[in-house]
């Protein structure tokens, strides 16, 4: 009881600073029942005067509520299937972005994780040069057995910041439930799923080891690229609060007059993040999710080098071969055949026809043909598809919505490079190779080789998979009405705290309501 209390005080701020932003303008009326129409026309009443518009709104809500919702608004900037793309777009504008915290504390806390004083590990350990919600990054010296010094940059996490996004994530799920109790039509946004992914993800990204596995992960695809590189992890000196890595010295891609000013030439990067993002994508099923201009630079060597690996992607073969199949059928307007991908791949219900489906996507591929190439936005053509998808009842892949959210970025960034950048031709021999790779003579027998190898497992689980059926049939028969009545009542007392949990929740909900009127 007092648990819920302290999440209704803390919900209720959460909602009466949102009204008060502005940030309720994004919430579609036309889809609400009557009654959240009306408490959404009261929640726009605390509305601030001379608030600006769209992202103004968003960020500014976000940041004042804290590093956890800061987090959570970058996490649904990856989301427009969830937020539209409107939103989306507005929620990129967060910046995680805080004041450092002292370095008494990061070097406590890197003696803490690493068991040893920082003077035995370092040569040296500057103060902050960088800081966010979730950690602060360092710039530090160790010197090997040979007499050897290399140069490291070290990410230390912030001091209870795994607390305090647990506190706040228990106050997202209890709005969450709240939001599903007053409109279940809402569930179809899916907020509790939303919540749930989110605490994955940042607890994920708050353990600075699993940072590194991506980073070696994507270091190992990568080994063979000529223009790519990633910073090595640093094992010995890594643990869950700190990470230390190889430190990198070059040009950040903000702007193409720097790049130029370094020796570097533009038109190539820009050719080389769109390349690198589709080889690591359809090549190898594992892309950096979050390839904006503050983690991508350029070396001495003029190798594009990614940092920050919180946040990655990852796509199965049936999505490569689906981005594949669906960028070359673009390029050689064979809209029929991005159609077939989408069947094959069970993306679209059979019952819809192959043939509607592809005079729809002919809707999106033909006005490209008539615009230049450097006209044409590659991204902005999987979100269309996307948007067609929907009406043919394709559902909802995360990992696609990604890929596709991941792309608009990365076009941006190579288009603030080269604004003339041709993305089809840029793109056209990465998935060509990928094509001819996989699904030519060589691939072709490496499936078979595949199909084999799981044939052979199969066959030899029979023998297992026939006693433990006999194992289930024989149970069943023993339970028998036993069984079925024991669940008929189990179904009965569910059904009816169901009720309860209902009831509660509107009432919690109007004390919500309450609070936030008395917050003016």
């Amino acid at each position: 009881m007092i648990g819920a209390a302290i999440n209704l005080f803390r919900g209720a701020r959460v909602g009466f600073v949102l009204a008060r932003e502005g940030a309720l303008a994004f919430a579609d009326p036309s889809e609400m029942p009557p009654h959240l129409r009306l408490a959404l026309r009261l929640g726009r009443c605390l509305e601030r005067p001379g608030i600006g518009d769209g992202a103004a709104r968003l960020s500014v809500a976000m940041t004042r509520l804290g590093p956890s919702y800061v987090k959570f608004g970058q996490f649904l900037a990856t989301r427009p299937d969830i937020v539209g793309m409107r939103a989306a777009f507005d929620l990129e504008t967060l910046q995680d972005r805080v004041p450092p915290f002292p370095q008494a504390i990061a070097l406590r806390t890197v003696e803490a994780a690493l068991g040893k004083p920082v003077s035995a590990l370092f040569v040296s350990f500057s103060e902050p040069i960088a800081a966010a919600s979730i950690a602060q990054v360092h710039k530090a010296v160790v010197q090997d057995a040979d007499g050897t010094q290399r140069t490291l940059a070290v990410k230390v996490m912030r001091p209870g910041v795994r607390e305090r996004f647990m506190r706040d994530l228990e106050v997202m799920r209890f709005m969450a439930r709240v939001v599903h109790a007053l409109s279940p039509q809402a569930e179809r946004l899916r907020p509790r799923e939303v919540v749930e992914i989110l605490a994955r993800s940042v607890l994920m990204e708050m353990d600075f080891r699993l940072e590194a596995a991506a980073a070696s992960e994507l270091a190992e695809n990568t080994r063979d690229d000529p223009d790519f590189r990633v910073p090595k992890p640093e094992w010995e000196l890594t643990a869950r609060e700190v990470l230390s890595a190889e430190w990198i010295e070059g040009t950040r891609l903000h702007s193409a007059a720097e790049l130029a000013a370094s020796g570097h030439d533009p038109q190539i990067i820009g050719r080389t993040v769109i390349q690198s993002f589709l080889r690591h994508a359809i090549r190898d099923g594992f892309f950096h999710a979050d390839m904006h201009q503050g983690n991508l630079m350029v070396d001495a060597e003029g190798r594009l080098v990614a940092v920050d690996f919180g946040i990655m992607g990852r796509l199965g073969a049936n999505e490569r071969r689906f981005l594949a199949e669906i960028l070359l059928g673009f390029i050689l307007r064979d809209y029929r055949r991005v159609a077939k991908v989408h069947f094959e791949a069970g993306y679209v219900p059979a019952h819809h026809s192959v043939e509607d489906f592809a005079q729809a996507i002919r809707a999106i591929g033909e006005p490209i043909h008539q615009r230049r190439a450097d006209e044409i936005s590659m991204a902005k053509v999987l979100t269309l598809l996307f948007d067609v998808t929907a009406l043919f009842d394709m559902s909802t892949r995360t990992e696609l919505v990604m890929l596709q959210k991941t792309m608009v970025v990365v076009e941006g960034v190579a288009r603030s490079l080269d604004p003339r950048l041709d993305m089809w031709t840029t793109a056209e021999p990465v998935v060509r190779a990928w094509i001819a790779r996989n699904m030519g003579p060589i691939g072709r027998a490496q499936s078979g080789l595949d199909a084999l190898r799981v044939m052979s497992d199969v066959v030899g689980d029979i023998p297992d998979l026939a006693m433990r059926l006999k194992r289930v049939l024989i149970r069943l028969d023993e339970t028998g009405n036993d069984e079925a009545l024991r669940l008929e009542r189990l179904a009965r007392t569910e059904g009816t705290r169901a009720i309860w949990s209902t009831l509660a929740l509107w009432g919690i909900a109007a004390g919500a309501l309450m609070l936030a009127f008395r917050g003016l």
